[in-house]
């Protein structure tokens, strides 16, 4: 980690000739920096490494490993692509003040220098980094923030173990654009609802936070599913913009008559895993929420026994893009395969192998991902 600004700074410089480091080293000291020093690009590096420095004075003109490719392999790495660097060197002419700059250095000093003019870059350079981390750090903040905040209105299996389900959500970004909920409608009767907000950027995000208020206040005894739907799809109307919209699908299933109900708006179908293992798809049609006025939904009633299963998941389970694309079509048959494979596994450890199968990196993931499994 690199310094506060309550501690003192340090600077490593990297420059062949002992004399050059021995007046920056005695300038920069007796302003209260703290200095670290190597005479050739590799040793710099392994020092900037290790130390982490708030700033780095570099040569150009070295035996060997020259200044300019010391910046580029510090730029490629991870550790050390951050630390600020300054070129101080010999080399007055524009082309090399422009390759410099081009490479990722922040600034270029000529020799002779001024002492004045180098401590005042120095400064200014470091000030900028320690701004940049404190507004980097405050950002980071309030996305924990709101990452908590989600996870505050998502429901777990603990809270309605009558409900029987599992779960697994992993957001691409720090708070994700999908949304779910499970609560009780009626008596024996449970929903569970869906929801993938268009678009991965945190606007997003915002929006799933209030889509559980919006659900829940136009469920139960006085509204039907497909009413549901219909006042959420006003609601989301009047409040979306820039082309987002909300596709969403409701599961109600009621244990008593053994009744599955679906209501499905522009979302993936679910998965229905009979007791005996056999797996097929639940499809129903709907527009998506959000972008027309007013919608057309079949709900789809399906008879259920004692040992189904059903799946419920977001698009971004399934489909792959750029250099890992792959047919919806194609991601959906292999989700149809697994939950079969998975029939006689405990729901969870089944949601959790699911996942692992699809994602075995998850560095893959291209979008959030949701899936929900739910034992009748």
């Amino acid at each position: 980690m690199g310094r506060s600004p309550e501690t003192a700074p340090t600077v490593l410089i990297v420059d062949d000739e002992q004399i050059n480091i021995l007046v920056l080293k005695g300038m920069l000291q007796v302003a209260g920096f703290s200095i670290a020093t190597a005479q050739d690009g590799p040793v710099g590096r392994e020092q900037a490494r290790k130390f982490n420095p708030d700033l780095i004075l570099l040569d150009i003109m070295m035996p060997g490993e020259t200044g300019f490719e010391t910046c580029r392999l510090l730029k490629q790495d991870p550790l050390t692509t951050d630390i600020p660097i300054i070129f101080i060197s010999a080399l007055s002419d524009v082309e090399n003040k422009v390759r410099g700059l081009e490479l990722g250095a922040v600034d270029y000093i000529t020799k002779p220098f001024e002492k004045a003019e180098v401590m005042a870059r120095i400064r200014l350079h470091i000030k900028l980094k320690f701004a940049h981390r404190a507004m980097i750090e405050e950002q980071a903040s309030k996305l924990r923030q709101i990452t908590e905040a989600q996870k505050a209105i998502l429901v777990n299996p603990a809270d309605y173990p009558e409900a029987k389900f599992a779960i697994k959500y992993v957001p691409i970004l720090e708070a994700g654009g999908d949304f779910y909920d499970v609560f009780p409608t009626v008596r024996n009767c449970y929903c569970y609802f869906l929801g993938d907000i268009s678009g991965h950027d945190l606007g997003a995000s915002f929006v799933t936070s209030s889509l559980k208020a919006l659900v829940r206040q136009n469920s139960g005894p006085l509204y039907t599913p497909l009413e549901t739907m219909k006042n959420i799809n006003s609601v989301l109307k009047s409040i979306l913009q820039d082309g987002k919209y909300l596709t969403a699908q409701g599961v109600y299933i009621h244990r008593g008559f053994s009744q599955l109900l679906l209501v499905n708006a522009g979302h993936p179908s679910p998965v229905h895993v009979s007791a005996e293992g056999a797996a097929r798809f639940l499809e129903s049609e709907g527009d998506i929420l959000g972008a027309f006025e007013n919608i057309c939904i079949e709900p789809l009633t399906q008879h259920v026994a004692s040992g189904d299963r059903i799946y419920l998941y977001t698009d971004g389970l399934i489909e792959r893009f750029g250099e890992c694309k792959r047919p919806t079509e194609e991601g959906a048959t292999e989700l149809l395969q697994l939950c079969e494979e998975f029939h006689a596994a405990p729901l969870d450890s089944a949601v959790a192998g699911i996942i692992e199968r699809l994602f075995p990196d998850l560095r893959m993931q291209q979008d959030d991902i949701v899936l929900m499994g739910i034992e009748v």
